[in-house]
């Protein structure tokens, strides 16, 4: 069966194209100009949809505002997000709400096609089997350093202020405090905190991971609780220490 393709993209003469080119590399395509009828035509889709190229600037409803509904839904399905913004808080605010890749207005035609490629051959429909949790424990309330996080109710504190925390950065938090003092891949990241596959490249992981160092570090750029273990991932600590492995 052809992989089924989901174009959202409101400037109709690009949507038309990339529905062409994506039909030509043979797969099968439905293109809908907003975001209240693509998330009505996913709610109600008898046949599976196996990824969504989704533009930013979207009437009525923004990209953000759709993707982040698709995953609050418990939808894994790769998404492609499409902008003409390319400043860097508007690619992380992408990653953090689910995306998977991000790619910039205008694009290359090839460049576009082999991210395609790329996630529908390493989205997890297509992987032999999901890696196994390694979660020891739940931890549903923590205090280190100057940072007190409650889990349940979603508020974390830093010398005694509170914090805004995405739920994916809150979600990436939870998982380093439950499984300290070990490295962490970026992949088992990819698989246990975005619940995608660890073989994509994208750079979800180290953006978010920067952003959770400005929250919780004293200083951000000389790290005491979230290390940078060189060519290996992460490592989580609740009291500073030296390490002559963590970079930044």
């Amino acid at each position: 069966m052809r992989p089924h393709i989901l174009v959202v993209e409101d400037e109709k003469h690009l949507g038309v194209g990339i529905k062409y080119n994506l039909e030509a590399d043979n797969y099968r395509v439905t293109l809908v100009e907003d975001g209240p009828t693509a998330l009505r035509l996913i709610d109600a889709s008898n046949e599976p949809i196996h990824l969504i190229v989704l533009d930013l600037m979207l009437p009525g409803m923004s990209g953000y505002t759709v993707c982040e509904t698709i995953r609050d839904a418990g939808v894994t399905t790769p998404i492609l997000m499409l902008s003409a913004r390319t400043l860097a808080e508007d690619r992380a605010r992408g990653f953090d709400v689910g995306a998977n890749q991000y790619m910039n207005k205008p694009f290359e035609l090839d460049e576009l096609l082999s991210r395609v490629k790329n996630l529908l051959q390493h989205s997890p429909a297509s992987s032999a089997k999901a890696s196994p949790r390694r979660v020891r424990e739940s931890i549903e309330q923590i205090e280190f350093g100057d940072v007190s996080a409650h889990f349940l109710n979603h508020e974390v504190t830093v010398g005694g202020k509170s914090v805004p925390m995405t739920p994916k950065q809150l979600k990436l938090l939870k998982y380093f405090v439950e499984n300290p003092n070990r490295v962490i891949s970026r992949s088992e990241l990819l698989s246990e905190v975005w619940e995608i596959s660890g073989n994509l490249q994208t750079r979800a992981v180290d953006q978010t991971v920067a952003q959770l160092r400005k929250i919780i570090e004293p200083d951000s750029s000389q790290p005491v609780h979230l290390l940078t273990i060189r060519d290996a991932g992460y490592r989580f600590i609740l009291g500073p220490t030296t390490n002559d492995d963590d970079g930044a």
